[in-house]
């Protein structure tokens, strides 16, 4: 697999709210969010009818848009589909791994919580970006443990790769993060609870 787009340096990166909602529904928001301005999307799906055919509908949409998709947690059918990358949680295998089925130029994030030690790692394995939350309380993950604010102060400092925070992060409450060294905002609710193009469009301001 060869990934022709690259991982923004700065930016809103959406990531698909599907419970309860149709593919067609689903692409329909991803597109909206993608007029408003998302760099970055991911396909996340617990409970997938047909991971394929969605995932390679998301990948058709955003390349028109020339934004990245990454698929939470399947490395297999990130290469199936030809996507642009994966982010792996604490129990979903090594960048190492990743990075020789997926290809060189693949993007690969990896959830770091708030442990700066697991990010240093990550880096020194070859991570396209790291990512650390949640920081505020999250209706996806409600059950996430919290992060700090001087998480992202102690990673702006040693890290080298793009920081994505994450969890609960609303255009009010987003700048805090960028001010202590997020570059990316990972988002569900915060872009797909509401009009999804009028929500992204909310956080632009924050990049300025």
């Amino acid at each position: 697999m060869t990934a022709s787009l690259k991982f923004p340096n700065r930016g809103l990166y959406a990531i698909t709210q599907t419970e309860g909602k149709t593919p067609d529904a689903i692409v329909a928001e991803v597109e909206a969010a993608l007029r408003g301005g998302v760099r970055v999307l991911q396909y996340r799906d617990k409970n997938p009818q047909d991971a394929v055919a969605l995932a390679s509908r998301l990948l058709a949409l955003c390349h028109q848009f020339q934004v990245p998709l990454l698929i939470n947690d399947n490395v297999e059918l990130a290469q199936r589909i030809g996507a642009d990358g994966v982010h792996l949680g604490k129990d979903d295998g090594d960048i190492a791994a990743a990075r020789n089925q997926l290809g060189g130029q693949a993007i690969i994030g990896v959830s770091c919580y708030n442990s700066v030690e697991r990010a240093l790692a990550a880096q020194a394995q070859g991570a396209t970006y790291v990512a650390f939350g949640r920081f505020f309380p999250s209706n996806s993950k409600p059950l996430a443990a919290p992060a700090q604010l001087q998480t992202l102060q102690q990673a702006k400092a040693v890290i080298h790769l793009p920081i994505v925070a994450i969890g609960g992060i609303l255009p009010d409450n987003g700048g805090s993060l960028l001010k202590a060294g997020a570059d990316v905002l990972a988002v569900i609710g915060g872009v797909f609870d509401h009009a999804p193009e009028q929500s992204a469009q909310a956080f632009q301001g924050l990049f300025v």
